[in-house]
Parts: C-alpha cells; sequence; structure tokens
C-alpha cells in the first residue's frame, strides 16, 4: 500500500541483469560493512546474500562485495546512504534512496530524472509517509495463523505478501526485535528492512499510471539507486 515500486515485469536482458547485480553487491557492501562480515552473525548480510543468490549472481562477484564492504581489499566500500525527494507526474510522491561512491555523479543524475516530475527539498513529501520497519517471512511448514504471530512477535500490523509469505510492519527501533522473534516461531524470514510507506496513497489508471510506470522505471535504471518508494495505491 504505497510502500516500495518495483518494475514489473522486469527485463532479464545483460544490461538489465547488470544493473540488478549492481545494485545486490551494493547491498551486500553495506551490510558487510555495517557489520560482520560472517552471514551467520549478520542477518542484513545473510538476507542480501540469499536474494543475491536468488538472482543467480556468479559466485566470485558476491564473495568479491563481502570482501570489499568488510575492507579486505584494497580500494574497500565508500558508499554513502543519499535520498533525494519529490513528485512523479500527476503529483505522485516519491522517495528515491541512492547508495553511491560518488554523490558529484549522483545529484546531476537525478535533477536530471526528475525533469518530467519534480525535484523537492529534504522534507517535501517524506512527511506524508510512515518510516516504518518491515519483514517479509513464510509460516512454518506446520502453520501459523499469520496475525497471531504478528501478535506474539510484537509486530504492529501483518498484510499478505507474495508466494505465501507474509508482510509484517514494524516500529523502525523493533525491526531487529520482531525479525528473532518470528524466527523463533519457526518463521524463515526473507528480507527486513526500514521502509517508507505513503500515508495517503492515490490511485491512477490509463495513460496517468502509464507515465507514473514510465518515470519510475527511468529512475530505477540508475545504478545507484537502490529503492524507489512511491504514494500509490
Amino acid at each position: 500500500m504505497g510502500a516500495q515500486w518495483k518494475q514489473k515485469g522486469r527485463e532479464q536482458a545483460a544490461d538489465a541483469k547488470g544493473r540488478l547485480f549492481t545494485k545486490l553487491a551494493k547491498e551486500i557492501m553495506v551490510a558487510a560493512k555495517s557489520g560482520s562480515a560472517d552471514p551467520t552473525a549478520n542477518s542484513r548480510l545473510r538476507m542480501a546474500i540469499d536474494a543475491a543468490k536468488k538472482q543467480s549472481m556468479p559466485k566470485d562477484t558476491l564473495e568479491r562485495a563481502i570482501k570489499k564492504g568488510a575492507g579486505l581489499l584494497d580500494g574497500g566500500a565508500q558508499l554513502d546512504v543519499v535520498v533525494y525527494e519529490g513528485f512523479a507526474p500527476h503529483q505522485v510522491p516519491v522517495i528515491v534512496e541512492c547508495l553511491t561512491d560518488n554523490k558529484n555523479r549522483t545529484a546531476p543524475n537525478m535533477r536530471n530524472l526528475f525533469k518530467k516530475g519534480q525535484l523537492g527539498a529534504a522534507g517535501s513529501v517524506s512527511w506524508d509517509f510512515l518510516r516504518l520497519g518491515a519483514i517479509e517471512a513464510t509460516p512454518p511448514p506446520t502453520g501459523e495463523d499469520a496475525e497471531e504471530a504478528a501478535i506474539e512477535a510484537g509486530a504492529q500490523n501483518v498484510e499478505a505478501g507474495d508466494d505465501g509469505q507474509s508482510r509484517f510492519f514494524t516500529d523502525p527501533t523493533d525491526l531487529d526485535t520482531v525479525s528473532k522473534a518470528l524466527a523463533a516461531r519457526n518463521w524463515t524470514v526473507t528480507s527486513a528492512a526500514l521502509i517508507w510507506q505513503a500515508k495517503n496513497p492515490v490511485k491512477l489508471d490509463g495513460v496517468a499510471q502509464d507515465e507514473v510506470d514510465s518515470f519510475l522505471a527511468a529512475i530505477d535504471g540508475d545504478d545507484d539507486v537502490q529503492n524507489i518508494y512511491v504514494g500509490l495505491a
């Protein structure tokens, strides 16, 4: 509901796959830098590795990303988080999270990409979003009611996800606690991250929806872009 935007029917051409690997490698590097380089002791790294494996990232690329993030290679990860706020066509609010090693490259790229919309200042649209923790998890083989699991684990809310998964929402400070509580109840946690969720998502259709999708797809094509959050229902 007005949370993270993901491109539908993402092409699997070589260049698209390469951009996806770049984004996955950056997440691995940041995870390895912020915690242990051992995935058994670093849940964020473990989930980043799992996501990369699901996309068939080559083993040497994956291992290099871990080592670079952990500072075990020359020129270790020097990535900054940069957030841009603004509007897509039809005044749809957008938050773009970037991971970049060169802000002087990213800033003009974002200004250019936002020409078909409107680039705003910090806080220009984030006031209309909630900052939440989001956990995607699959129930244990024995089964368990997702709402009961949410209550017991301390989540604020839960909704049905894709492929039999459930999506649990938490206070930002409770993300790790709820994730561990779900794992203790034998739920398989596949992702846990802080997200932006729109308070007042709008619904578009027809040409307007196509224009917004095209705008967001262009932004998503930039290698520095990690996540896009949009106020669409």
